[in-house]
């Protein structure tokens, strides 16, 4: 392992080239990261060579070596991550600098001004583009045409050690949860992340304070988060479609969405009021319209409900007032309806107590010089054979996917769990050897599943296994998809959609 003050020199020049660190910043940034490390003299002679342009995460894991050696850190994934992001916050500029920055380029082009952010974003750490790298991607050709695929490999799983010790520390409220601008700058702790490397970027929408920041976890090209000023739950409404189209209207080369504001069929953070987007085609834009229709009053928008798993209407037009407007007569509409025979009902009786279960999310992006809206049509009715939901992936698919359908898999890009990977390799494996599926517990929960596509390809298939195991996967999260889907492809399904178009 290197010297420290070679391993400080590297990262203050990796600083200065990734323009996190001024020129005439480089001796006060040496001293703060020789204050960090209790160092009280620096040099770089006779210590041995620089290795030159080494990635980040090379210069930062020697780093962390050399404090865990030393006594300052325990050696775990957490306290690693809370010590090298606090490291990075070093040499991350304060918030006004980014900003003023921010403004500049928007002035010239917005799209100049995200590149800017994103790329400073990946460069202070903040999105670890180490670990996203482990991710494993592909994409699939289905009924509803191509399906994006990821299994999430880039959160480290927790260590038990981080995990006993957060349950005996004393609770924190501040910041009241993970999207609080309160974040910015904030030194975290075994519960909750590091943020001295996170800078956020004021955005307005409809008049209100929203924040704009990347997503550390990027699930797609650029994906960010825009999240309200304040600490208020998630609500659509017809603001929120205001302020999807103002934000669009505003980044022209990004969608935005936003998760829907009941439980089962919303997102994982239902308590602070956010939207998601980025710079990513996603398969559900490339659903064409199935049949079109007229809603009286707005004339000049198109609509029509599309191709898709999940039952979806869009809406096409220039005048973003009447897209709202639309958009909330139908959302209005649907609150409200009910039809027993399609099993759609707007409220249950829950203990004398009107319990609401239809919703939306809706996705807006520009098509040409034309602004478009996807309004998904969501219910979170639960039963007693599904007790996760009705609308929600079915016990049968739980062995690939199970959790809540929320914004990004509704557009097609579904979030698969870190599991997997291993479960897959064991499964390509067994296959092969022609093992028992159920003789081993990676195996055993695929093995009906696994056995039911392989008679398809009639011992075809050892030469293309690893093609045949993603399209499976791919063919199993479209079902899925159609599981939330309110209305069912089939000729009764869509003939009680119709129903409820008429309705409008």
């Amino acid at each position: 392992m290197k010297d420290i003050c070679i391993l400080i020199k590297e990262l203050v020049d990796y600083g200065v080239r990734s323009r996190l660190v001024e020129k005439d910043d480089v001796t006060y940034t040496v001293n703060r990261l020789l204050e960090l490390f209790g160092i009280d003299e620096y040099s770089v002679d006779g210590t041995g060579e620089a290795a030159g342009d080494r990635e980040l995460h090379e210069i930062l894991e020697e780093m962390l070596e050399h404090a865990v050696n030393a006594g300052m850190i325990e050696d775990s994934t957490a306290n690693r991550d809370l010590f090298d992001t606090k490291i990075m916050g070093l040499l991350t500029p304060p918030p006004s600098v980014v900003r003023k920055r921010f403004k500049e380029l928007y002035e010239s082009s917005p799209k100049e001004a995200t590149d800017y952010y994103y790329d400073f974003s990946k460069a202070t750490d903040y999105i670890r583009t180490d670990r996203i790298k482990k991710d494993e991607k592909w994409s699939s050709d289905t009924e509803f045409g191509t399906i994006d695929i990821t299994i999430n490999l880039s959160k480290p799983e927790k260590d038990p050690r981080d995990i006993a010790k957060a349950g005996t520390a004393k609770k924190s409220g501040y910041p009241a949860c993970l999207l609080c601008r309160e974040n910015e700058g904030y030194a975290g702790h075994l519960s909750h992340p590091a943020r001295q490397n996170h800078r956020i970027v004021p955005v307005t929408l409809c008049g209100e304070q929203y924040y704009l920041q990347y997503s550390p976890y990027v699930y797609y090209n650029e994906h960010c988060i825009i999240f309200n000023h304040d600490h208020i739950p998630m609500r659509i409404d017809r603001m929120t479609f205001a302020k999807l189209f103002d934000f669009v209207r505003q980044f022209p080369h990004y969608n935005v969405g936003s998760n829907a504001d009941l439980p089962i069929v919303g997102g994982s953070i239902l308590s602070h009021d956010h939207f998601q987007g980025g710079n990513y085609e996603f398969p559900m834009a490339r659903a064409v319209y199935e049949s079109e229709f007229g809603l009286k009053g707005y004339d000049s928008v198109h609509a029509g409900r599309i191709k898709w798993p999940l039952s979806a209407i869009r809406l096409q037009g220039k005048d973003i007032d009447k897209l709202v407007d639309a958009s909330d007569h139908i959302l209005t509409e649907w609150r409200a309806y009910s039809d027993e025979e399609a099993f759609i009902f707007a409220y249950t009786d829950e203990d004398g107590k009107k319990v609401p279960h239809n919703t939306i999310t809706p996705i807006v992006r520009m098509r040409g010089d034309l602004y478009e809206i996807d309004l998904t049509l969501r219910n979170n009715i639960t039963t007693d054979r599904y007790p996760l939901g009705v609308y929600h992936p079915h016990q049968e698919y739980h062995h690939i996917k199970k959790e809540n359908i929320g914004l990004i898999e509704v557009m097609g890009l579904a979030i698969l769990p870190a599991r997997l990977k291993k479960e897959m390799a064991a499964l390509k494996e067994a296959i092969l050897e022609g093992k028992d599926l159920r003789a081993d517990e990676l195996t055993a929960s695929h093995a009906d599943w696994a056995e039911q596509w392989l008679k398809k390809y009639d011992g075809t298939y050892k030469d293309d296994i690893d093609r045949i195991i993603r399209d499976e996967i791919a063919e199993v999260f479209s079902h899925v998809l159609e599981n939330a889907g309110v209305y069912k492809r089939d000729e009764k399904g869509i003939a009680a959609f119709d129903r409820f178009i008429a309705s409008l």
